[in-house]
């Protein structure tokens, strides 16, 4: 299993704002995409936003990025200070998507 963490840094008071447009415009995106499993999202008034997408695999992750992510990171250009940065990462260990020590779920 492969993950895309997205580090949004909002703007002040905008980031309840950025979870409602993932929830109503992002998420339907995602769940229509191959491979997709899971979106963890982690708010934080002071901080931002980290939004974790979980797929079976990093083509997977990397088919999205290369065909829908800049549509989103267009819908919620508005209420951040810059572009998100996304960092990626094989997913080592998962007790709710039942993987232990790097073993695909």
């Amino acid at each position: 299993m492969f993950v895309r963490v997205v580090e949004v840094k909002t703007k002040p008071g905008k980031a309840k704002e950025v979870c409602g447009t993932l929830h109503e415009k992002i998420l339907s995106t995602l769940k229509a995409q191959a491979g997709f499993v899971d979106e963890i999202v982690l708010v934080s008034d002071q901080e931002g936003i980290l939004a974790l997408s979980f797929w079976k695999t990093k083509q997977d992750a990397e088919q999205y990025k290369r065909e829908d992510y800049s549509k989103v990171s267009e819908t919620i250009q508005h209420l951040v200070h810059s572009k998100p940065k996304v960092h990626a990462f094989d997913v080592e260990t998962s007790t709710c998507h039942k993987i232990a020590r790097g073993q695909a779920a």
